[in-house]
């Protein structure tokens, strides 16, 4: 299947998937230059470029539905309704992180948004995913879990196994691979025989849907229908949403293993100011609303990072808190 954005979406989700789009991006550069001037220190790996994939998920995904993604999820935490503040806390060990510091940047979680877990082992997001969709399935809640991953987890034993045992129970559950073509530094010709990820759902008797990853719309309409497949008792979608990396595997990374033209061309299609000119294009906003949303975008970064720099670094008493029901006498 290969759906197309046919489907009329509203101008008011159209504009809303924009304002995310946004502030993916601003969040990001934001991110990038702190780092190269030395204002602060994180570690970093980068999503930009895959802004539609996280926006898409954020219109379609209702706020009772359940993520897990993975070290790089900036965008897609976004999108799934974390505050920029816990966010960027979190990366830069402050007290008002989502997990007060102690996490870091691979291990942000906002359960109360449906963020349940983020992953720095790749592939590891899968199986917890599929307890989170047996779950909901037991308690008989309706209630899809998406499960966000790369091109390189495609390989993992853990994705087979989870994509089986999804399949094989007819689980709420869709399978999100964002294939930035790369698995770290290694193409993803390099690592799989298979031109397209989406074909491996045939091993496992379930849809396999292949989508252009840049364009939001596309996201989102196959989204849509595999999120409606899963509520009906229907079981999992594998869906590949094609797209690329622009600033490497971390932050920091010279990329020189990506061949300057293919990274040219990847980031001539930028999917950011793509859409901007679609919005423009169809009427949907005007050049002066597009750039009051870009602002405010990075206004709402600047804001969250003031926050942020003001807030206390993590203290050693924090190591015993969430750890334990009760910390009081427990062995060490």
């Amino acid at each position: 299947m290969e759906p197309s954005a046919s489907g009329e979406v509203p101008p008011d989700i159209k504009r809303r998937i924009y304002e995310l789009m946004v502030l993916m991006k601003a969040a990001d550069d934001r991110l990038s230059k702190g780092i190269s001037t030395g204002e602060f220190m994180c570690v970093y790996w980068p999503a930009r470029g895959q802004e539609a994939i996280g926006a898409a998920m954020g219109v379609a995904l209702r706020e009772d539905d359940q993520l897990v993604t993975t070290y790089r999820g900036l965008h897609d935490l976004i999108g799934k309704g974390v505050p920029l503040e816990e966010i960027y806390g979190e990366m830069m060990g402050r007290v008002v992180g989502a997990g007060r510091g102690k996490g870091g940047t691979m291990h942000i979680a906002k359960p109360d948004t449906g963020v349940m877990f983020s992953t720095g082992i790749v592939g590891a997001g899968l199986p917890v995913a599929v307890g989170l969709a047996m779950a909901a399935r037991r308690k008989r809640i309706d209630r899809v879990t998406v499960v966000s991953f790369g091109d390189g987890a495609t390989n993992t034993g853990s994705f087979h196994e989870a994509a089986n045992m999804a399949a094989l129970w007819d689980l709420p559950m869709v399978l999100v691979c964002q294939n930035n073509r790369y698995a770290e530094m290694t193409p993803t010709e390099h690592t799989m025989k298979l031109e397209r990820v989406a074909d491996r759902a045939a091993g496992y008797g379930m849809p396999g849907v292949r989508v252009d990853g840049n364009d939001p719309l596309a996201v989102k309409s196959a989204l849509d229908q595999a999120l409606a497949r899963a509520r009906r008792g229907d079981g999992p979608t594998l869906l590949e949403c094609v797209t690329f990396r622009f600033r490497g595997h971390y932050f920091g990374d010279r990329m020189p293993y990506i061949p300057k033209d293919q990274l040219a061309a990847a980031m001539a299609a930028d999917p950011v100011p793509r859409f901007r000119s679609r919005l423009a294009e169809t009427g949907i906003c005007g050049d002066d609303e597009l750039d009051r949303i870009e602002r405010e975008a990075a206004d709402t970064v600047e804001a969250a990072l003031r926050t942020v720099m003001s807030a206390e670094p993590a203290t050693v008493e924090e190591l015993e808190r969430d750890v334990y029901a009760d910390p009081i006498g427990i062995p060490v």
